[in-house]
């Protein structure tokens, strides 16, 4: 196997056994629109979105959950 294909294939392992993947759906043209929001500040489009994710998990969790919402995923 030569050495690219071997590097890809160590990449593709290491990405199964540690992350999870999530499919995203947008509007047409807004995966543009978000991908120059992120590089203006410096981020990829998958760091921004896990960025924003977890600020408003955290946010989320410093207020009370909406009537009938709690324990819900």
């Amino acid at each position: 196997m030569p050495d690219k294909a071997k590097s890809t294939n160590y990449k593709r392992q290491f990405n199964a056994q540690n992350y999870d993947r999530i499919e995203l759906t947008v509007k047409k043209g807004e995966k543009d629109n978000l991908k120059i929001h992120a590089a203006t500040r410096g981020e990829t489009l998958n760091g921004f979105i896990n960025r924003a994710i977890t600020e408003t998990v955290e946010r989320d969790n410093n207020k009370p959950a909406p009537d009938g919402a709690e324990g819900e995923n």
